[in-house]
């Protein structure tokens, strides 16, 4: 069996050709509705089945729910099963199982995870990731492959900020994994007929989402959308565009347990990679924040005085001589549009994004900032952001990075002087670049 030649009746299209030449151990496939994603998962559970030499190797197809899994994939597997020789259909155990190396590929549903507790995997496909619990992956997958060095493909249609896009993202930037994005106008699997008619009958955020793979067009709600951040996130622009600005720093006081203290500085449309600090009291806090100003020398800094925490930060930078400015989140807004200064904070920083303003590349931070939905619903009919503890809920973090370069759009700040610096380094395009040309 070993040098014979398999024909599994597979003919890839140039898309799904191109993501079975690509892989690697972990692959992130955004496809349109109808794209064959499903199919090139199931053939690449097999071809792998087939080649494997490891002891007993084990395969798996997930999906949120086992009668989803069995109607999208089992009817697959099956189909391509019975062109191998000597190949077992288990069909109460929804499984296959080779003949020469005894390699299973099994279908598995998300609803029920203890059916996944305890096993170990060679490689596994997670299909409509969208809509798995993350926990999923973390607890139950990814354990299950690290002793087997065993490889993960996610693949998906979009619908809205979730695992599915934090894992596409991630992939984006990470050289070690493989990411893959294809619109309908991409892949050939449908006609331009009928991509028209697909058109005419859907709403078109519907027809973005499911078939032009847009993470945020569901997303009406969104302050900030995908699109936006990635645009912003590593971008690079030159000193020349910013030094004129006056530079302000952001403080988000940690309010408990696993929250971050997170301390943000801005200039103009450059944003520098923030410094994160875990389990810090007011007084290690403020002597961090007091030997930036120093090195810094900004022209204000805003410091997160909600509920208190910030208090005690607050008072030791004015001991030593430091003017720091308060900001209650839930204070009012100088903006009558705005429900709070919070909502105020968040809506300025929508605009500076919009207006080219740069971004560390931090996964975590273009999580934070795409989380943040927006409403009318109070009785003034002003914008309200969701509540920082609304989002925690939902994200399972608090948005530290998020709130702290909010925070540098609390108040309008003019620079305290209008000198300029050196220009010998205004083509370094940078966006972590100090004007003196050092890196944060």
């Amino acid at each position: 069996m070993n040098t014979q030649t398999v024909d599994l009746g597979f003919r890839p299209r140039p898309w799904q050709d191109k993501a079975f030449r690509d892989r690697k151990r972990f692959n992130v496939e955004v496809v349109h509705r109808r794209g064959g994603k499903t199919v090139k998962a199931v053939i690449q559970l097999v071809d792998a089945a087939l080649k494997s030499t490891a002891t007993l190797p084990r395969f798996g197809y997930v999906a949120p729910f086992l009668g989803q899994a069995k109607s999208i994939a089992w009817d697959m597997l099956k189909t391509h099963a019975r062109k191998i020789p000597g190949c077992v259909i288990n069909a109460a155990e929804l499984y296959i199982e080779l003949p020469h190396n005894n390699a299973r590929v099994r279908i598995f549903g998300a609803d029920n995870p203890d059916t996944l507790r305890g096993l170990y995997f060679d490689g596994i496909v997670m299909d409509e990731v969208a809509d798995l619990k993350p926990e999923v992956w973390t607890a139950i997958i990814l354990p299950a492959l690290l002793d087997r060095g065993g490889w993960a493909t996610f693949i998906g249609t979009p619908k809205g900020v979730n695992l599915f896009s934090e894992m596409y993202y991630h992939a984006v930037n990470d050289p070690e994994w493989n990411a893959v994005l294809h619109t309908v106008y991409e892949t050939g699997a449908l006609s331009e007929a009928d991509i028209e008619i697909a058109r005419a009958a859907m709403p078109d955020a519907i027809f973005r989402q499911e078939m032009l793979c847009d993470f945020t067009a569901a997303a009406v709600d969104s302050l900030i959308a995908v699109d936006t951040v990635q645009a912003a996130s590593g971008k690079h622009i030159g000193i020349a565009d910013y030094q004129f600005a006056a530079k302000v720093i952001g403080v988000d006081v940690a309010r408990q347990g696993d929250d971050r203290t997170v301390i943000f500085k801005r200039q103009g449309l450059a944003s520098f990679t923030p410094t994160i600090l875990r389990k810090s009291d007011s007084m290690a806090v403020a002597g961090v924040v007091a030997a930036q100003i120093a090195e810094w020398k900004p022209d204000a800094v805003m410091v997160d005085g909600s509920g208190g925490y910030g208090a005690g930060v607050i008072d030791r930078l004015k001991q030593l001589g430091h003017n720091p400015t308060e900001v209650q989140f839930g204070g009012s807004a100088d903006d009558a549009r705005y429900s709070n200064k919070r909502t105020e904070m968040y809506a300025r920083l929508a605009e500076w994004l919009l207006r080219g303003g740069a971004l560390p590349a931090d996964e975590a931070l273009k999580i934070e900032l795409c989380a943040h939905t927006v409403n009318h619903k109070n009785a003034a009919g002003k914008m309200a952001l969701e509540s920082k503890d609304e989002i925690k809920r939902r994200l399972g973090f608090s948005p530290d990075l998020a709130d702290a370069i909010a925070l540098t759009f609390a108040f309008d700040v003019q620079p305290a002087t209008s000198a300029t610096y050196p220009l010998a380094n205004q083509n370094t395009r940078a966006v972590v670049d100090r004007p003196d040309g050092e890196r944060y």
